[in-house]
């Protein structure tokens, strides 16, 4: 039987799909070759105790001499390691597993004949385990000098050549498993954002948080501004909503008596797709008992400080060639503040007149405006549009209006405005939070206003809740409330242009379409 060519063809081209149907047929025949001759072609008997990465470390500074003086007397550090084959260079095999890649050196007379042929017949994608000891090349590579082999997966499609394929944005997302595999950038931007993940979890716990789990499927969508997805539950007859958040139902176990309570969260919300936005992302919220939006700025400094310091070993980043200090203290303005600094040829002396105001969104912004829009929601607009994008270094944006925080707490000085916040990095939001309105009557009256806006035309509107607004009438304390956007968040530990490049499998149009 021939053997494939593809880890001897032009690594500069791909394989013409002639080409590759041939080499698929030839591994297939390869792999009904090791079937007929009685053998398991998916054996499972293999015990890794070694990893890659594990071993790079623990030989680090040691000499090929040092290596070679204690072989030769008696002292070989035995190992089982396994892995894909991703090098092929005849005397020296290339693996790679979930940490990092080891060299495998062949010394052919010390091999039985069968296990020459099995080595022989390897292509590259082939995954297998490997026992013997430590040596350390001429070059200084560090290799398990092989005793003994064993195929442990055939590969039946050949591994991309030199990344030709996924250097290609749309073809690395739809074949993350390539991707993942070939991609040593990709690989690294995931295991960050598992620990941004574990970092966050443990952080709340030591902060006496406690995890919890709430529905993902509403009877009523609510907990933010957005859109839902619809769903159908056929035993009850009953339309569903994929949560877009999970904020009513968490508020509700404050009130049941668990007062910091924390969701490491999927929602879903029916917009837009964009370097920003996917319909499926992840989230943490989380709600404190006896505290204001106040402490959780200062929490999320401190949450934001030890992830970057834990996981970056630094708060000085740099983010699409920007640097950004995560140091805290972050910088706290209003968002009138930010629009004085950064909304050209806007006149401040008349913030508070609605004709203005909806002639500049109209007229300078190029935005729609609907006769219910009230003066807080046109200076939210000017806000997003002018002063959002330009909100580079971490800064918290407060006193929101009422009109567009439905369900934050309104200000005790001035009731046209909420204790909220919001935190921008690189011009993106990344969290929000507020003091939480714990008054089921102004809750009432801001949820009505909510309908008023859906029977308007605006269809990311809230509902009205009528089940929260009796959980409300029990007594919810002082409470504060925030969400962070992990992926927006790893996009930043990781220097990612794109949602996409965070997320595993991101939505993308069926190929076929």
């Amino acid at each position: 039987m021939s053997k494939p060519n593809n880890q001897n063809q032009n690594q500069d081209q791909a394989p013409t799909l002639e080409e590759a149907n041939e080499l698929i047929a030839q591994l297939q025949a390869k792999l009904d070759d090791i079937s007929a001759s009685g053998k398991q072609p998916y054996p499972n008997q293999f015990k890794r105790t070694d990893y890659a990465k594990d071993l790079q470390a623990a030989f680090e500074g040691v000499s090929k001499q040092e290596i070679e003086d204690n072989a030769s007397k008696g002292d070989k550090t035995q190992v089982h390691v396994a892995g894909r084959v991703m090098l092929n260079r005849g005397s020296f095999i290339v693996i790679q597993d979930m940490t990092g890649r080891i060299q495998l050196y062949v010394a052919r007379k010390e091999l039985d004949e069968e296990t020459r042929a099995s080595i022989k017949s390897l292509d590259l994608g082939d995954i297998v385990g490997v026992s013997g000891y430590i040596g350390r090349s001429g070059k200084g590579d560090l290799y398990v000098h092989i005793e003994e082999f064993h195929l442990l997966t055939k590969s039946l499609r050949p591994m991309p050549n030199k990344f030709h394929g996924l250097a290609d944005v749309e073809a690395r997302y739809r074949n993350r498993h390539l991707d993942l595999m070939t991609n040593e950038t990709t690989r690294d931007t995931f295991v960050i954002r598992s620990q941004v993940i574990s970092g966050i979890r443990q952080f709340m716990l030591n902060e006496r948080f406690m995890e919890v789990e709430t529905p993902m499927m509403h009877p009523i969508p609510g907990g933010a501004v957005a859109r839902p997805f619809v769903t159908h539950h056929n035993a009850l007859d009953m339309p569903l909503y994929l949560r877009i958040a999970p904020e009513l139902y968490l508020k509700r176990l404050v009130v049941g008596g668990f007062e910091k309570v924390f969701e490491i969260n999927r929602s879903f919300r029916n917009e837009g797709v964009s370097t920003r936005h996917n319909p499926e992302f992840t989230m943490i919220e989380f709600y404190q008992a006896y505290a204001d939006y106040h402490d959780l700025m200062d929490l999320t400094e401190r949450l934001f400080n030890k992830l970057a310091m834990d996981i970056l070993g630094t708060t000085e980043i740099t983010y699409q060639e920007e640097s950004i200090s995560l140091k805290a203290p972050f910088e706290r303005i209003t968002m009138t503040e930010a629009i004085e600094k950064y909304a050209e040829d806007f006149d401040m002396a008349r913030i508070n007149d609605r004709d203005y105001l909806a002639d500049y969104v109209a007229n300078t912004l190029k935005q729609p405006v609907r006769d219910v829009f009230g003066i807080g929601k046109l200076i939210t607009i000017i806000f997003e549009e002018t002063a959002e994008h330009q909100l580079r270094q971490p800064t918290f944006i407060t006193e929101y209006p009422a009109e567009t925080s439905p369900l934050a707490r309104r200000n005790d000085d001035n009731p046209e405005i909420t204790d909220r916040f919001e935190l921008f990095i690189g011009g993106r939001e990344l969290a929000n939070g507020f003091s939480e309105l714990n008054d089921p009557a102004d809750q009432a009256e801001r949820f009505h206003g909510q309908v008023a806006e859906k029977d308007a035309g605006d269809v990311e509107a809230m509902h009205f809740d009528e089940e929260y607004i009796e959980a409300l009438s029990y007594g919810l304390p002082p409470t504060a409330g925030e969400g962070i956007g992990i992926d927006r968040l790893v996009m930043l530990f990781t220097d990612s242009a794109s949602i996409r490049d965070v997320i595993l499998f991101p939505h993308m149009r069926r190929k076929a379409d």
